[in-house]
């Protein structure tokens, strides 16, 4: 199946709380969207890996993607190395995405960045024809993405272009809600964690808000490119 956009995420849910209003505005406009979750958040403080995987199966329903898939890469440990990046390619090659979102440049979890690194050196890699690879026994044909944007995460990130994502907020809120092992639950016996707090969904919200700010919209997504984005016509830019 080729995809128009895949979504790389380091951890089930990071793809949920960056950039699912991006996701669910494409959908709906008939683009097909898939989200490689690198792993299941087995180091994560509350859920378990088993319950993170349906929890993602969720999500991935309310926003209506074409497909998701988990890497089972090693949550904390995993490299951007050859090994994973090759894995990586073998994803690219597969949907061939015409736009690839990845994690953040940086953040505060280095899962993060690192994944947000291992996204763009897998997507220039991908387009060599000499780095051969093969899925299901089949060799693949080189694919690079035309483009590689990254969503902005826990850490705030000055933003090249915002996504209005108003019609959306609604959507991204259920996908979000999806991953109720993660979230605050006043009745759950977890510990608590740095996103279980009762005061992390509203700091969501509030980071929407103010990206929707700069563009004059309710709610916005804030994305930040790795090459300058070009245009033949001033009025496609609003």
């Amino acid at each position: 199946m080729k995809l128009d956009i895949l979504v790389f995420a380091a951890h089930p849910d990071d793809a949920e709380l960056g950039c699912s209003g991006t996701i669910a505005a494409h959908v709906a406009k008939g683009h097909k969207v898939g989200i490689v979750d690198f792993t299941k958040g087995e180091m994560g403080t509350r859920g378990t890996p088993e319950l993170r995987v349906e929890e993602a199966e969720e999500a991935g329903r309310i926003l209506g993607l074409s497909a998701r898939e988990n890497m089972g890469f090693q949550d904390v440990y995993y490299k951007d190395d050859e090994a994973h990046q090759l894995e990586l390619i073998k994803m690219i090659r597969k949907y061939r995405p015409e736009i690839v979102l990845a994690n953040a440049i940086r953040d505060r979890h280095p899962d993060h960045g690192k994944g947000g690194s291992l996204a763009t050196n897998a997507c220039f890699m991908s387009g060599l024809r000499k780095i051969e690879t093969k899925l299901n026994g089949e060799s693949q044909e080189a694919w690079r993405p035309k483009f590689v944007y990254h969503y902005i995460q826990n850490n705030y990130i000055e933003p090249d272009f915002v996504m209005d994502i108003t019609p959306f907020w609604d959507t991204k809120v259920k996908s979000i809600l999806a991953f109720q092992s993660q979230f605050h639950d006043p009745n759950s016996k977890e510990p608590e964690s740095f996103i279980s707090t009762p005061d992390f969904l509203p700091f969501i919200e509030a980071r929407s808000r103010e990206m929707g700010h700069k563009i004059m919209k309710t709610y916005g997504e804030g994305f930040t490119v790795e090459k300058m984005i070009g245009t033949d016509d001033l009025f496609d830019l609003k």
